[in-house]
């Protein structure tokens, strides 16, 4: 059955209303409960987009001439840093109060949340909610969520080969980026708009790829998981359970609920970070293409890869380690440490986990795992360490002219915890960063098809036309 265009079936895609989409998709998929099958997630974000869309024209209209601020020839030299420049709406990034999702605080999230177990941690099916909607769901809709997922939650056998026949030592951020790419022959969306459907529409198939995509990613992560670092041996969904309980399970590391725990907090507080980060713009540049989920996070994702990026939250651990080899302690002092960070910048380096394009304080996602750790490690050596460094560490780097932030970012943290509970093998961190921000980037992917959002193309300049420009 053609469902999204003009097709054998004889249906019109503009014929039908969302509510028979969602049956039928919900009859296609043929595992959802009833209350996932009536797709209530998407049926919410239908109710909202004709507001939406209205707001944005809107705003075209009153403000469409208006400055967002000048550009000066140092953003464009510098990587465009500071540049207003896109519309963002799933979060937002304070140079003060940090990241807010949709207008939330980590902390309020925290509190605001549905959790998994009393007086846990808010689940990633909770943040999808929110940045989806705008709205705070309750624990039956995180529940229709999480049922939705599960029954989507399968890898074509294609895919897994390709996967099985990865050289072990390909970096498993290639690897995720190589199965998205293969998974594309998946793409609801792109045989939509072969198919003609109405732009208007769009929202529709980039939504069930979105969470089609969601859905495939533990089970891509974990295998490449236990291809790479264990015996290749990949479990299966278990139906019953949340995403982060399955995600664990698959990883081998399901039994200690402190560490589902952990990836529950994990998956909710790196998912966005507003869109001028370089794996959100890229998603959001390659979707503005009219390129499918599929390849959109697959661009993002090569971004996250590299270790200005997601790849930072591997460097820390290994700074630290490395740190602790070469004095030979297991934890060293806060003087020992300060040696050592001024033997780092003196030799050129950088002292990773620390700074931020544009935070001037603590970023709050450090806080949120510090917080954890305090609550279920907070004897840990390396935890220890971590908690040393951030007593000392801002007070060298802010002896640094150049440095504007010298507080802890996220990076500086979030390995300590995976090891703490046996996840060890670094340069598999990204991943998880990876399939965490696919819920941010591709949150934000099916708004700007459903507002209708242009191809993104700034202009260029050459060095001589600058030059020019000036010189007059």
């Amino acid at each position: 059955m053609n469902v999204l265009g003009k097709g054998k079936s004889g249906f019109g895609v503009n014929k039908l209303n969302k509510d028979v989409l969602g049956k039928i998709f919900g009859a296609q998929r043929g595992k959802a409960t009833e209350a996932a099958a009536a797709g209530c997630l998407k049926s919410k974000i239908a109710d909202l987009i004709p507001t939406k869309r209205e707001e944005i024209k809107q705003l075209k209209a009153e403000f469409g001439s208006k400055s967002l601020g000048d550009t000066t020839v140092d953003m464009a030299l510098g990587g465009m840093r500071g540049i207003k420049g896109m519309v963002w709406d799933t979060s937002l990034l304070d140079a003060e109060e940090g990241i807010r999702f949709r207008g939330y605080s980590i902390e309020e999230i925290q509190k605001l949340l549905p959790t998994h177990v009393e007086g846990g941690e808010p689940t990633p099916e909770g943040i999808l909610w929110l940045l989806l909607t705008g709205e705070l769901p309750n624990k039956a809709q995180v529940k229709s969520v999480t049922e939705d997922l599960n029954s989507r939650a399968a890898v074509p056998e294609y895919v897994e080969e390709i996967l099985d026949r990865c050289p072990r030592d390909l970096h498993p951020m290639s690897q995720l980026s190589l199965a998205l790419n293969a998974l594309q022959r998946e793409s609801l969306f792109a045989k939509a708009y072969n198919d003609g459907v109405n732009k208007n529409l769009y929202w529709e198939s980039v939504y069930e790829d979105t969470m089609n995509v969601l859905a495939k990613l533990p089970l891509v992560a974990a295998r490449i998981y236990r291809n790479v670092f264990k015996d290749g041996v990949v479990g299966k969904i278990d139906q019953n359970v949340d995403y982060s309980q399955n995600f664990a399970n698959l990883l081998g590391f399901g039994d200690n609920e402190k560490f589902v725990e952990l990836m529950r907090l994990y998956l909710v507080i790196h998912s966005d970070h507003e869109g001028g980060n370089v794996s959100a713009h890229t998603t959001h540049l390659v979707g503005s293409a009219l390129s499918d989920p599929y390849l959109s996070l697959a661009a993002g994702l090569n971004g996250l890869a590299g270790p200005l990026h997601g790849l930072a939250n591997q460097e820390v651990l290994r700074w630290i380690l490395a740190m602790n080899a070469d004095l030979g302690v297991e934890t060293p002092t806060k003087d020992q440490i300060v040696e050592y960070v001024r033997k780092t910048l003196s030799s050129g380096r950088v002292v990773p986990g620390f700074g931020h394009a544009v935070l001037r304080k603590t970023d709050p996602r450090y806080t949120a795992q510090r917080h954890f750790a305090l609550k279920h490690l907070k004897d840990d050596p390396l935890f220890m360490t971590v908690s040393n460094m951030f007593e000392v560490v801002p007070k060298v780097l802010g002896e640094q002219a150049k440095i504007k932030n010298p507080w802890p970012n996220v990076d500086a943290h979030s390995g300590v915890l995976l090891r703490h509970y046996g996840l060890v093998e670094q340069d598999y961190y990204t991943v998880l960063f990876g399939v965490s921000r696919a819920f941010g980037v591709l949150s934000q992917l099916v708004w700007d098809r459903a507002l209708g959002f242009p191809i993104e193309r700034p202009k260029s300049l050459t060095v001589d036309a600058i030059r020019k420009m000036f010189s007059k």
